[in-house]
């Protein structure tokens, strides 16, 4: 069964300081961690059940709708505080003190700002999503050996894009009264990508506090138990 790739939620717009010699200054509070704000989703859908494979569907497939979905997702987040994310406010892809390098197709280590690393995701992203070859959408179609592996890269990224959002444009976010909606989508995101064992956890622990605040009550199962729910039938 060959599933539709597109979608979106429905957006409705409306460093730690240096010491002062004698003692550390706090860090600062995140925003994005406050109760007024976490709390806010755009929709009371039980996440743990969307994101776990269906009976009739190909594990590959699934991977391949929900991959092409959180892409578009992401990158219309992105897009609601591109103005903001500028070469000057974002001189480097940082996520808290977590610096991003961007690798190109010969392996070489590139320094770039956010929005040139943003960039180079979303094109990167874009490319394989509507190559046929890697993401066939004709029944009978065969998905490549390397599929799984892709799909691990693209969530990898599309986590980078995610986690600079909330660390260096919440505040925007708020302004826009979208904070509602990257809540949703964070939520959905990283419950799939833990069912499936798309990304590794030490890459995005780096959000763990965000992620234990948000995904507490909404743990996702194992991408094994869903292929072993799916031999059954």
């Amino acid at each position: 069964m060959r599933l539709k790739r597109n979608g979106s939620y429905t957006l409705n717009r409306k460093s730690k300081a240096k010491p002062n010699g004698k003692k550390p200054v706090p860090e600062e509070k995140k925003l994005y961690l406050e109760p007024e704000y976490t709390k806010s989703r755009v929709t009371d859908f039980e996440f743990k059940e969307l994101v776990m494979l269906p009976r009739e569907i190909d594990l590959n497939e699934w991977l391949a709708s929900n991959t092409t979905t959180f892409f578009n997702h992401i990158n219309l987040q992105y897009s609601t505080i591109s103005e903001f994310c500028t070469g000057e406010t974002c001189q480097t892809m940082a996520v808290c003190n977590t610096q991003y390098y961007w690798y190109d197709e010969r392996g070489k280590k590139i320094k770039c700002t956010a929005p040139q690393y943003v960039d180079f995701v979303m094109s990167s992203v874009q490319k394989l999503v509507t190559d046929e070859d890697v993401f066939p959408t004709k029944y009978g179609k065969e998905f490549p050996n390397s599929f799984e592996s892709l799909v691990k890269k693209i969530c990898k990224y599309l986590f980078h894009v995610l986690a600079h959002i909330y660390s260096a444009h919440f505040k925007e976010t708020v302004t826009l009264e979208l904070y509602g909606h990257l809540n949703t989508l964070y939520i959905h995101f990283l419950l799939f990508i833990r069912e499936f064992n798309l990304v590794d956890p030490k890459e995005t622990s780096i959000m763990e506090d965000l992620t234990e605040v948000l995904c507490s009550n909404s743990s996702g199962g194992s991408s094994a138990a869903a292929q072993n729910h799916l031999k059954e039938r």
